[in-house]
């Protein structure tokens, strides 16, 4: 869709609508394109590094009172599995 500057002015919140629906608009001077109306990038949630250990929990394991607990360990005396 394009728009005049003077309509893209007076309608900007209609305009912003459409855009924020995927609609691209592009606005023109005396008929010429001059800028466009894009929606932004949806966010990529951030990735984990290859390291975190949220990627590794069969390799957790904590100290306790009785010695080395794994999470295997752990799942068995909380879960019974």
């Amino acid at each position: 869709m394009m728009v005049n500057i003077h309509a893209a002015k007076t309608r900007l919140s209609e305009l912003v609508a459409r855009v924020e629906k995927g609609q691209r608009i592009t606005i023109a001077r005396a008929g010429k394109p001059v800028a466009q109306l894009v929606p932004v990038p949806k966010a990529r949630s951030p990735r984990l590094p290859p390291d975190d250990p949220l990627l590794h929990l069969e390799q957790f394991g904590f100290d306790g009172p009785g010695g080395r607990l794994t999470a295997r360990e752990s799942d068995r005396l909380v879960y019974g599995t």
